[in-house]
Order: C-alpha cells, then sequence, then structure tokens
C-alpha cells in the first residue's frame, strides 16, 4: 500500500505504508538516536509528532514488554528509511508494524530520511499530514495547513494519569539498581541506597518508566500525581521531595502546573525537574520560554557543566527552550549549557533546595553520562532531614 506524507509547506513525499490504516496529523521532528526505537515511540514527550528517524534501519529486533516508556506508542506517526523484513530477538513479542497497527498508529517507509532531515533542520519543524489509506495529497495538505499545532495548547492533559498511584518496581528496573549501587558505592554514600524513609512525590506530566526506575533505585517510595495536583495535595502526602516530569506540548498553555511550582518552590521542599519540568520552573521563576528551530531530538547532545567544564553526551526531546536573560542571576544560577546552540540546558537556585535539568538523565534510550544527576536529588532530601 502507498503511503503519502505532505509537509504545510506543500512538499508531497510518497512510499510504503506500514501499522495502521489510517490519516494522521502531527508536527514532524527528526530523532538522532541510533537505537531505542520502542522507547522513543513510547515517550509520551512525543505526544502530538510524527518522529522521524535518521538511523536508517529499524525494526529489526520487534517489540517487546519490557522497554516501554509508557503503556502505548504515543508518537502520531513514525517515518523511516527501511523497516527490517525481520524480526530477531529472543524477547520480541510481535513486529514493529503489528504493534503499531494493533494501536492506530500510521508509519511510512521508504523514505529518504537524509534529505528530509536537512530540510527540517534548515527550514525549521514542520506541520505535516500521513495517509496509509490513500487520501490524495491535496487534502493531507489541508489538513496540515488547518491543525492548530502545539504553540500554547495543553497536552499534558492527554498523557497525565487520571488518578495518584504508588510506583510498584518491576523486573525491568534490575540494571538501574545495579548502576546505583556502583554509583553510590564509589562516593562512599551507601546510605542513599534502600534509604526507605524518603518519599518522593512525582508530578505525571507524562513521565517516562524509567526515570521511576531511576527514583526507586535509589531507594524512595514514589508518588505519582496527576499532572493538575494542587500544592496543598501534595504537600499533605508529606514528601520528603518533589519531582516535575517530562511531558509534550508548550509549557505555555500549562499556568496551572506554574502555579503549582511556584507554591512548592516556596514551601522550601526540594525540587527536581526534568525537560518539561525543568521548564515550568523557568517559569515559575519568572522565565519565559521559546520554540527551538527544529527541537533536540537524540541521544547524542553534548552539554556542559558549567561549574567544572564537564561535557557530558546526553538523551533530550524537546522543542521548547527556557529563555536564559528572563532569569534573575542573583537567585538562579545556570548549571547547564548545550554545545550545538548554547541553549539553557539546567539550573538551580541559590538559596532554595531547587534545581532542573533540560536533558534526559535516565538516557532511555541513551548514554548514561547523566545518571549522577538523580544522585544529587537524594543529597537535597538528606540535607533537608
Amino acid at each position: 500500500m502507498i503511503a503519502t506524507l505532505v509537509l504545510e509547506d506543500g512538499t508531497v513525499i510518497e512510499g510504503r505504508a506500514f501499522g495502521a490504516e489510517t490519516d494522521s496529523v502531527f508536527e514532524l521532528v527528526f530523532n538522532t538516536s541510533m537505537t531505542g526505537y520502542q522507547e522513543i515511540l513510547t515517550d509520551p514527550s512525543y505526544r502530538g509528532q510524527g518522529v522521524l528517524f535518521t538511523v536508517s534501519h529499524i525494526g529489526n529486533v520487534g517489540i517487546n514488554l519490557e522497554d516501554d516508556e509508557s503503556a502505548k506508542p504515543q508518537v502520531s506517526a513514525a517515518v523511516i528509511r527501511s523497516l527490517s523484513p525481520v524480526v530477531s530477538n529472543w524477547r520480541s513479542l510481535l513486529s514493529l508494524s503489528d504493534w503499531l497497527t494493533q494501536h492506530g498508529v500510521p508509519g511510512i517507509s521508504g523514505v529518504d530520511t537524509r534529505w528530509l532531515t536537512r530540510k527540517l533542520r534548515d527550514g525549521g519543524t514542520q506541520k505535516a499530514a500521513l495517509s496509509t489509506k490513500g487520501t490524495p495529497a491535496n487534502e493531507l495538505l489541508k489538513m496540515a495547513r488547518d491543525w492548530s499545532g502545539l504553540d500554547g495548547r495543553d497536552m499534558v492533559k492527554e498523557v497525565s494519569c487520571e488518578e495518584s498511584y504508588r510506583w510498584v518496581d518491576d523486573a525491568g528496573s534490575r540494571w538501574v539498581m545495579q548502576n546505583a549501587e556502583l554509583r553510590m558505592q564509589n562516593e562512599n554514600s551507601s546510605f542513599l541506597i534502600h534509604h526507605s524513609a524518603f518519599h518522593v512525590v512525582a508530578y505525571d506530566f507524562g513521565i517516562k518508566e524509567n526515570i521511576l526506575r531511576h527514583l526507586s533505585s535509589f531507594g524512595a517510595n514514589v508518588t505519582v500525581v496527576p499532572a493538575d495536583t494542587k500544592v496543598e495535595e501534595v504537600l499533605a502526602l508529606k514528601p520528603d521531595g518533589v519531582f516535575l516530569s517530562n511531558g509534550p506540548g508548550d509549557p505555555a498553555g500549562l499556568p496551572y502546573a506554574v502555579e503549582a511550582v511556584s507554591g512548592l518552590i516556596e514551601s522550601g521542599l526540594p525540587i527536581f525537574g526534568i525537560c518539561l519540568g525543568h521548564q515550568l520552573i523557568g517559569r515559575a521563576l519568572g522565565a519565559d520560554t521559546h520554540r527551538l528551530k527544529f527541537g533536540h531530538h537524540g541521544g547524542n547532545h553534548p552539554v556542559q557543566y558549567l561549574p567544572t567544564g564537564e561535557v557530558l553526551i546526553t538523551a533530550q526531546n524537546h522543542n521548547y527552550c527556557v529563555t536564559e536573560g528572563d532569569l534573575n542571576k542573583d537567585e538562579v544560577e545556570i548549571t547547564y549549557k548545550s554545545l550545538n546552540d548554547d541553549s539553557l540546558e539546567g539550573l538551580r537556585m541559590k538559596n532554595k533546595p531547587v534545581f532542573s535539568v533540560q536533558f534526559h538523565p535516565e538516557a532511555a534510550p541513551g548514554p548514561h553520562d547523566a545518571h549522577d544527576i538523580f544522585a544529587e536529588f537524594f543529597r537535597l532530601m538528606k540535607n533537608a532531614e
């Protein structure tokens, strides 16, 4: 079956259809990770987006039950160069195409992804529409141009949990536990491991499961709460610290979350934010956020830790960025900067136990350079005891 992808600028691309037989409208972004397509496709931060994979060949290891970052694929479409005709992995339960079909997500293969990536890199992110059921290109173009896009929208409400729950660790976290034990032994800080007294409340703005695995690997009891949870409700849970998760869309569309973060900062609790959580902290501290030209999506982004000059290779997935010039430098220290475009990648408050990073230290998929950032959160909670 022929698949047709149309960009809002009128570009028409034809390829081979896989996944669900349907139409989809989305924001098209490219991801430069070489591995981990299942984690990428199930990352809630991709809600409302179609992912263009720059790696040329995916699908060879199929889909398993352990590598999901959420309960289902969150992307609106998958755009790839070549779909593997063979699935060969001992953990695989079904093929990528069959899995996407089950969840209503369309895909297109046979695309010149190198050319298309350069187009997005040079011209910026575009709205797009994909049909795997024969919808004409002119109709897809109208769909793409008429779509409202993601700016100013609350996408978090589509991915956040409906009720609070206690995270129960599973067998999939066994490698995370080993990493955490090794890191803390190296730092002679083994008191953090299995220190069940730490109760972390994690806001679910679209939280990745590997973040929860990392938090629990340091011995925390983790309660996950919906995105619209009020400050008073969080304080009633008597947490030792609050975690603000990643999530999709524009932070400017989440005034209720910014209000909650402002109240939590005033409470004096240790707070750690990743990705969207970082952006919400920035907005709570008076900064604006702005859209990047084509975003940061991939597992090979270098950032520099400014206090020491150390460079980390990080995993990233975001289209929006905290505007550095809006921050009060008397209250906020800039900790990380991107070595690709000099954008803000991390901050911490000077007089409160609050810090955040734009990248993903849990890195699923991705490098492990930044794993130790979780330990900083636990040190803050230890110091607050």
